[in-house]
């Protein structure tokens, strides 16, 4: 015989409660987002300078703009020209603001030219390149309400500064 309990017993599957995982995604996503800001790696694409081969010699004459790093001063330049201009450094360091606006100002002269050397000495510290890559790689402009990073010479290639003969050494960066 039936039970009277068993004939109205409902028989379909129980509801999950999910409250306790619901609390706890909300806490970890935002967690997990504002943490994620903070280890956020950046990463330079660095090339060697062009070599001189039979191929290279057969492209077109260009510009080919160098930022030469000595102790004392910091010497922009190109390899057909020459010596543009010469930045002596001071108790403070470098100036990478004038150094910058000379850059703005070849930039606006060959506005097609995204490649430029640095030539550092062997001693010259990690600080000094980040300035200078950042200096020569892109400038902050405002556009509106917004500031945005305008392009300058982005593809930048490393490499060892010449050694300096012994009348250069005495010249050092003239005023």
């Amino acid at each position: 015989m039936k039970n009277r309990y068993n004939r109205y017993r409902d028989t379909s599957p129980p509801e999950l409660n999910i409250t306790a995982f619901m609390n706890l995604m909300v806490i970890l996503v935002p967690f997990l987002l504002i943490t994620a800001v903070f280890s956020r790696i950046t990463i330079l694409q660095l090339n060697l300078p062009e070599g001189s081969s039979a191929a290279l010699k057969d492209l077109k004459k260009e510009m080919h703009l160098e930022i030469l790093v000595r102790k004392g001063y910091l010497d922009v330049g190109t390899r057909e020209g020459g010596r543009i201009k010469c930045f002596k450094a001071t108790e403070e360091g470098h100036d990478y603001k004038s150094l910058s606006e000379l850059i703005q100002q070849i930039k606006l002269r060959v506005p097609d030219k995204k490649n430029i050397t640095l030539l550092a000495e062997t001693d010259t510290s990690y600080e000094i390149l980040v300035h200078l890559m950042d200096s020569s790689r892109s400038l902050k402009q405002t556009q509106g309400l917004s500031v945005v990073d305008a392009e300058l010479f982005p593809n930048i290639s490393i490499g060892d500064a010449p050694p300096l003969n012994p009348a250069q050494q005495k010249a050092g960066c003239p005023q």
